[in-house]
């Protein structure tokens, strides 16, 4: 009888341990939706807390899961929730704490899918803080840079189309901010300054909404060194080689000045037909006695599909935009790819070196306290008396030379400080030079609503003449042309 007992108690015991791992190995993972874990339970409790907006209970029991399960499956959610908890909290301490916690989610789990959405609540941070264009743009520039950093690191993500959105809104802010100081440059005729910036945003930023404004004052600079060489003094009063003339000086570099100026106007009528400033483009054409001319039928479906996708502001917008502090980016476009990467910054020392423009400024520093490398000129002959160069320059012809010298330095050459009138471009007066034929009618103006008197080239180009009228748009009202001088 007691060995019966014996044999059915140790039964007993091997049933019950058999149960106990049978019980082990049917456990609920912790990926089961209904698992009753406690790392689960921490995570769904601060979940919980942020959505009623309390972020530090919420903060608090994150760190306790993080801090109790290292080894839990819910660590690295947690720790991206912890950054999500500033975020919402708001405020510049706050969203510099997000940003620390977002980056250090990307330091510690690189290859997870939520990585991306990391980098990309980064940039969200600056983008929330940007200022307008006439402000301080540095959270503008941090921006730009981290949603670049996103789509290049990730470019597989689901987030990367609209990482490229806020991008291309981004970018019109600091084109702007670029195109205006551009154009203070440009009223304060500071030329070389002004075309190193306005040729840096045009290469930057191609989809910037007023880019056809800043190709025409990029044209508008060229002729604006145009009158300012019609009055400069002799080429030995620069610092030129001996034994050239004036005239051929003047010829030499007004041809190049002409090209520059064209290369701008034509880039508006090939790459912006229906923009505001293709009429304006033809009619500096005209002028300069250029060929004008005509898009493809490619260049004018892709420029109607970037005007058609940009927005004017409504009232309301307009009105908010007076107390709000960040900027107005509805103008910014919602087609085509941002540009990913910055090409090499313009310089004004480079222009005054590679443009030829350091023949209308003194040597040693200009006006923008740098220093002009002038770049490296041939020895002209002097032309034979009584016979004239061959005509046919498009600045200008030179005159019969009978043998001058070179005139000795002018004390009162041309220099490139502002004039008394910072706002008023002189007229030119050729009264004294006979040679240099009259040019043509306000050369240094901006002209405002006036069509194009030019008729198109004769070429058999894809688009015509009426595809690119009816593809043209009323005039906005937000887009102001320039005050002229």
């Amino acid at each position: 009888m007691s060995r019966r007992i014996s044999w059915m108690v140790v039964l007993g015991m091997l049933l019950a341990f058999t149960a106990a791992c049978t019980n082990k190995k049917s456990a609920n993972p912790l990926a089961n939706i209904g698992t009753k874990q406690p790392d689960k339970v921490l995570f769904d409790k601060a979940m919980d807390a942020m959505k009623h907006n309390r972020f530090d209970v919420a903060r608090l029991t994150l760190q306790t899961l993080i801090n109790t399960y290292p080894d839990s499956e819910f660590v690295a959610r947690a720790k991206l929730a912890v950054g999500d908890s500033w975020y919402a909290e708001g405020g510049a301490t706050s969203l510099a704490q997000a940003e620390q916690e977002y980056s250090d989610f990307i330091v510690f789990f690189p290859n997870m899918p939520e990585a991306a959405e990391a980098q990309l609540k980064i940039a969200n941070i600056h983008y929330q803080q940007m200022e307008k264009s006439d402000r301080d743009y540095t959270h503008a520039k941090r921006a730009e840079d981290e949603y670049r950093k996103m789509i290049l690191q990730f470019p597989d993500s689901k987030l990367v189309p609209e990482a490229k959105q806020r991008l291309l809104e981004v970018q019109e802010v600091l084109a702007d901010r670029e195109f205006q100081i551009g154009r203070f440059y440009y009223l304060r005729e500071s030329y070389p300054a002004s075309i190193a910036r306005l040729q840096s945003l045009v290469d930057k930023y191609p989809l910037y909404s007023r880019v056809d404004e800043a190709l025409y004052l990029l044209g508008q600079n060229y002729e604006g060194q145009m009158a300012r060489l019609r009055n400069a003094p002799t080429c030995d009063a620069h610092g030129l080689p001996r034994g050239c003339t004036t005239e051929a000086v003047k010829a030499r570099y007004g041809e190049e000045l002409t090209k520059l100026a064209a290369e701008k106007y034509d880039r508006i009528l090939t790459r912006y037909p229906i923009m505001d400033r293709a009429d304006d483009a033809k009619k500096r054409l005209a002028a300069l006695h250029q060929p004008i001319p005509r898009a493809t039928k490619a260049a004018l479906a892709l420029n109607k599909a970037e005007d058609a996708s940009r927005r004017e502001p409504t009232t309301v917008q307009k009105m908010m935009g007076f107390v709000k502090r960040g900027p107005d980016v509805t103008a910014a476009a919602k087609v085509g790819e941002p540009s990913l990467v910055d090409p090499e910054p313009v310089s004004p020392n480079r222009v005054v070196q590679n443009e030829a423009l350091g023949a209308m400024a003194p040597p040693g520093k200009n006006d923008l306290g740098l220093t002009i490398v002038k770049p490296e000129q041939p020895a002209a002959t002097e032309p034979a008396a009584g016979t004239t160069p061959p005509p046919g320059q498009p600045f200008g012809q030179p005159a019969v030379s009978g043998g001058t010298k070179p005139a000795a330095a002018d004390e009162n050459e041309l220099k490139p400080d502002v004039p008394a009138d910072s706002n008023e471009l002189k007229p030119v007066d050729n009264a004294g030079d006979q040679a240099l034929p009259p040019p043509p009618p306000q050369m240094n103006e901006i002209q405002q609503g006036q069509s194009s008197s030019a008729s198109a080239s004769a070429d058999n180009t894809p688009a015509s003449d009426q595809e690119i009228s009816s593809s043209k748009k009323k005039k906005k009202k937000g887009l102001r042309k320039i005050v002229p001088f």
